[in-house]
C-alpha cells in the first residue's frame, strides 16, 4: 500500500479527533490542501466569504466540539485570519490553521512570486503567524508523523491554536517513516499533586462557608461533569463571571447568578466575597470586562485557585497538577458543607407593553422566554453581550461571547461555525448592527451549508457600545451606514429565510413565534433607540477611570 502524502496525511489524522468539517477559503498556495480536504470522505469543506469570518466560524466549531480545522493561503489569506485566531489563543479555542506556501524550490532560489513583499524571503509570515498559536510546525516528508503529533499533543494540552504550514511541492509528496502512536497526554506529577490537594483539603476544611467559581476552561477542556461533581460532593454554591458564564448548566440548583463585584447581585456577592474560602476551579481571569471594570476585591488569601496545569493555595504555587486530578481528587474528599444558603436567579421578568417601542430592557425579558433547554446563543462583543448577561439560561443551554478579546464582528461568524458543528441544537445570534456590518456577508454561507439558526439584529442607530463608553457620545466615527438588514439573506441567497423587521414589543414577539414555528432559518431586525443601553453597560460607561486606567 502507498503511503498517504503530506497533506492527506496531515487532514486524515486531524479528522481521528472528530473533526468532520473544514472552515476556509482556497488559494492556489493551498491548492494541495484544498484538494486533501475536498477528497476526504470524513471532512466537508465549509466556505466561508473571507478568511476572517472563516476562523471565527472554526473559533464557534471548536467551542462545540472541541477542535476546528481552518485552511487558508500563505501571507494574504493567514494574515486575514489572524484576528480570529489569535482571539480563539486569548479565549482557549483549539484550532488548527492549516496554510500553504510558496514551493521550496521558489523559496531556495528566492523568487519574487505573489503574496510577497518581492524581496525572496518567505518566513517572515511563518514568524507572525506563530504568534497567534501555542504551538507550529512547518511539513516535511520526513517530519510530517512526529510533527503532527507533537502540534496535536501541545494544541490539545493548552486547547489553543496550532499552526502547520506545508509548501505546496512538499504538500504532495509522500511522507516517509511509519504511523506513531499520539503522544500521552501530560501527567500530575504525584508528589505536587498530593501536596496541593492536601493543601486544598486543609483550607476547605477550616471553612464553614466556601463558594466555587467555574472558569471557561471547565467547557473548553470538557470538564463539566468533574466540575459538577465537586459542587455537588461539598455542595456548595457556584456563580460565573461574564466570560465564564454557563461554563456548567445555569440549570443546576447550586447556581446562584452571575459575578461581578460590588455590582453582583447581594445574596452573590455575600455568597463570594464574604466566603471563608473560595475555590477558582479552572482560573478564572478577572478582567476588567467580567469585573465591572474591576470592582471584584476577593480576598487572595482565601482564594484556591485550580488551573489548567498549576494549582495554587496560600501563595503556593504547586506545578504540573493537572486540573482534572485535582477536581477529581478533590471531590472524593472534599467535606460537605452544611447549612448552605442557595438562593437562585430568577429568569428576567418582561418589561414593556405590547406597543410600547422595543428597548434594551424590555428586549432581555422577551429573549428570556425564547431560549429553550440545549439552546447555543452567541452574543457578539458590546450591547448584546451587556444585555444578555444576566440571562438565566435554560437547563444545559450554552453560552458564548469573546469577553477577552472582544473582537467586534466576532458572532456572526462563530455562530456559523457553531451551527454547523451540532445541527440537533438551535443557535441563536445575537448581535448589534456595527458588529453585524463587519460580518454579514456570511450569512449566505448559512444558507449554502444548510443551518437554521435565528438571528437577532439590534438596528440602533451607531456603536452604541461605544458612545457609552465615549464622553462625546455623537462623534461623528459612532454613526453607520443605514442598511436596511431584514433584507440581507434573501439578496445573499437565502430567498426561503423567516424575515421581520419589528419596532414594538408586540412585533417582536409574534416574530418571535414565527421564527419558533418556521422550518428555516429566521432573520429579525429590531429598530432600537440610538441612545438607550443596557443598565450594566451605562454602569461601565460611569466607571471609565477604573476601566482605562487614566
Amino acid at each position: 500500500m502507498s503511503q498517504p502524502t503530506v497533506v492527506e496525511y496531515a487532514v486524515n489524522r486531524l479528522s481521528k479527533l472528530g473533526i468532520t468539517d473544514c472552515f476556509g477559503l482556497p488559494g492556489d498556495y493551498a491548492f494541495p490542501i484544498n484538494d486533501a480536504i475536498a477528497s476526504n470522505e470524513s471532512i466537508e469543506w465549509r466556505g466561508c466569504s473571507n478568511e476572517l469570518n472563516a476562523s471565527y466560524a472554526a473559533d464557534g466549531y471548536a467551542r462545540i466540539r472541541g477542535v476546528s480545522m481552518l485552511n487558508t493561503t500563505y501571507a494574504v489569506g493567514e494574515l486575514s485570519a489572524l484576528c480570529g485566531v489569535m482571539g480563539a489563543k486569548a479565549e482557549r479555542s483549539t484550532i488548527f490553521h492549516l496554510v500553504g506556501m510558496s514551493s521550496m524550490r521558489h523559496q531556495q532560489l528566492r523568487k519574487h512570486v505573489h503574496h510577497t513583499f518581492g524581496d525572496g524571503v518567505f518566513q517572515n509570515f511563518i514568524n507572525i503567524s506563530a504568534q497567534s498559536a501555542c504551538v507550529h510546525a512547518i511539513l516535511t516528508p520526513d517530519n510530517c508523523v512526529y510533527e503532527m503529533e507533537r502540534v496535536i499533543a501541545a494544541a490539545l494540552a493548552n486547547r489553543q491554536p496550532a499552526y502547520i504550514v506545508v509548501a505546496e511541492d512538499l504538500a504532495t509528496r509522500p511522507i516517509t517513516g511509519p504511523a506513531l502512536e499520539p503522544f500521552p497526554e501530560p501527567k500530575s506529577d504525584a508528589g505536587e499533586l498530593k501536596a496541593a490537594l492536601d493543601a486544598a483539603l486543609n483550607k476547605i476544611e477550616a471553612a464553614n462557608t466556601g463558594c466555587i467559581l467555574p472558569a471557561f476552561t471547565v467547557s473548553r477542556f470538557g470538564l463539566q461533569a468533574e466540575v459538577t461533581a465537586l459542587i455537588e460532593a461539598s455542595g456548595l454554591p457556584f456563580a460565573t463571571t461574564a466570560m465564564d458564564k454557563a461554563a456548567l448548566s445555569e440549570g443546576h440548583p447550586n447556581y446562584i447568578g452571575g459575578y461581578a463585584g460590588k455590582f453582583s447581585p447581594p445574596n452573590v456577592f455575600e455568597a463570594v466575597e464574604g466566603c471563608d474560602v473560595v475555590i477558582n476551579a479552572g482560573g478564572v481571569l478577572f478582567t476588567d470586562i467580567s469585573t465591572a471594570a474591576f470592582a471584584d476585591n476577593i480576598d487572595p488569601a482565601k482564594m484556591i485557585t485550580i488551573g489548567i496545569d498549576y494549582t495554587q493555595v496560600d501563595g503556593r504555587i504547586y506545578s504540573n497538577v493537572r486540573m482534572r486530578d485535582m477536581f477529581v481528587q478533590l471531590a472524593a474528599k472534599v467535606k460537605k458543607f452544611t447549612d448552605v444558603k442557595l438562593q437562585r436567579p430568577a429568569p428576567a421578568e418582561l418589561v414593556g407593553g405590547p406597543d410600547d417601542p422595543i428597548t434594551q430592557e424590555s428586549l432581555v425579558g422577551r429573549y428570556q422566554r425564547f431560549l429553550k433547554p440545549n439552546d447555543i446563543l452567541v452574543a457578539e462583543t458590546g450591547t448584546s453581550a451587556v444585555a444578555t448577561g444576566g440571562l438565566l439560561m435554560p437547563e444545559n443551554a450554552v453560552y458564548h461571547n469573546q469577553t477577552l478579546w472582544g473582537s467586534i464582528g466576532w458572532a456572526t461568524g462563530t455562530a456559523l461555525g457553531t451551527a454547523v458543528a451540532d445541527r440537533s441544537r438551535r443557535t441563536v445570534l445575537i448581535t448589534g448592527e456595527g458588529s453585524h456590518q463587519l460580518t454579514a456577508n456570511e450569512i449566505g454561507n448559512y444558507g449554502r451549508h444548510g443551518v437554521k439558526p435565528v438571528i437577532f439584529v439590534l438596528n440602533n442607530s451607531g456603536y452604541g457600545v461605544e458612545r457609552v463608553l465615549e464622553e462625546y457620545p455623537d462623534w461623528v466615527y459612532n454613526d453607520l451606514a443605514p442598511w436596511d438588514y431584514h433584507t440581507l439573506p434573501a439578496a445573499l441567497g437565502c430567498k426561503d429565510w423567516f424575515t421581520a423587521k419589528v419596532k414594538t414589543n408586540a412585533e417582536l414577539e409574534a416574530a418571535m413565534q414565527k421564527a419558533e414555528a418556521a422550518d428555516t432559518a429566521s432573520y429579525i431586525e429590531m429598530v432600537g433607540q440610538k441612545h438607550d443601553y443596557p443598565a450594566g453597560l451605562k454602569l461601565m460607561g460611569s466607571r471609565q477611570y477604573e476601566f482605562y486606567g487614566i
